[in-house]
């Protein structure tokens, strides 16, 4: 197989999905563009996979004034081949992992043959883990063991009799979480609004699943019967005050997601009463010290075959229809993007 540093340097265009804004309508398709066109920072790379996330709908869509500027490539993550590079710390052939820091909003992201991004995105490949692997966990998978070892520095163990909750548990942060809890021994039950994926979502690993309304169902009491020993809530807004109330003393919610909105209405009787934290993480602003570190753990867990069986493989073309479906709640597990196809 030919280098891809060599294959890249030889082409004078690159093949992206791009998004064009004209008056208040933001179009987008898959083009072959000048070289020339793409941005310069100090790191240019060739992309083998990105992965298909929340946030990358809602930059598809305008939603939510994620990205200001146009012309524009989405993408908020990728795995890669280095092409050129002007920082000592990565050399050409290199493969490497970027996330974060506005890459895919406010930068030109992984939907892309060829990218172009600041270094400090950018962590080299670990051992022991395959590109596309990399790219199934993805900024979801960074962001689950993130919230995982934040609850645990505050104290989450797997010896109480109560289960680690993981709300909106098909999406891909929540399946990521379930399948990573379990993993390390905790009893996990998951949520979801989708019963019909009981079974996949027992295939990761939860030991109960329950539907949405009986998470809900004592309404809005202040403090509820303690049930879970923590909790990553993948939801927010009315969601995150419910199980706030329904913690154990001391307990605490990683709180990853606002699918559900950015309101947080609950009264102060979990935080003075029974002590409890909420955990805000954030994978896009953690320093590169931190990353490593939770790419490690994610690593040490060996769990290629588990992670292949919840993703699926799409090419650009396929961008516009995978928005509309995991805007609409449709899309289970995660998607990875390959761009040559």
């Amino acid at each position: 197989m030919m280098d891809p540093v060599l294959k890249v340097n030889d082409q004078s265009t690159f093949r992206a999905y791009l998004l064009q804004k004209h008056d208040s309508e933001i179009v987008g398709g898959v083009q072959q563009l000048p070289r020339t066109d793409l941005p310069t920072e100090n790191l240019e790379v060739a992309v083998e996979y990105s992965s298909f996330n929340y946030k990358d709908a809602m930059v598809v869509r305008g939603i939510g004034g994620l990205t200001k500027n146009y012309p524009h490539v989405p993408g908020i993550d990728l795995v890669g081949t280095v092409v050129t590079s002007s920082d000592p710390e990565f050399v050409p052939g290199e493969t490497i992992i970027v996330t974060g820091w506005h890459v895919g909003e406010r930068y030109w992201g992984g939907f892309s043959t060829l990218a172009s991004l600041k270094s400090d995105y950018a962590i080299s490949l670990p051992t022991g883990i395959s590109p596309k692997d990399a790219m199934i966990l993805g900024t979801a998978g960074l962001s689950a063991m993130l919230g995982t070892m934040a609850l645990e520095t505050q104290g989450l163990c797997n010896s109480t009799n109560y289960p680690v909750l993981v709300t909106g548990a098909t999406g891909g942060v929540g399946s990521l979480a379930v399948l990573l809890l379990s993993n390390l021994g905790y009893s996990v039950t998951a949520v979801t609004r989708r019963m019909q994926e009981a079974q996949y979502l027992f295939g990761l690993g939860a030991k109960n699943v329950i539907e949405y309304r009986q998470l809900i169902e004592d309404g809005d009491k202040p403090l509820q019967k303690q049930k879970w020993s923590g909790a990553i809530d993948t939801v927010g807004g009315h969601t995150l005050a419910v199980v706030a109330s329904q913690l154990i003393n001391g307990g605490s919610i990683a709180a990853i997601g606002l699918v559900g909105g950015t309101s947080f209405t609950s009264s102060m009787y979990p935080f003075l009463l029974r002590g409890i934290n909420i955990l805000g993480i954030d994978s896009t602003t953690q320093p590169k010290i931190t990353r490593l570190k939770a790419w490690q753990r994610l690593i040490e867990l060996q769990l290629s075959d588990s992670l292949r069986a919840l993703a699926v493989v799409k090419g650009l073309n396929d961008i516009d229809e995978l928005a509309t479906s995991i805007l609409a709640g449709k899309l289970r597990g995660r998607v990875v993007i390959d761009p040559s196809t």
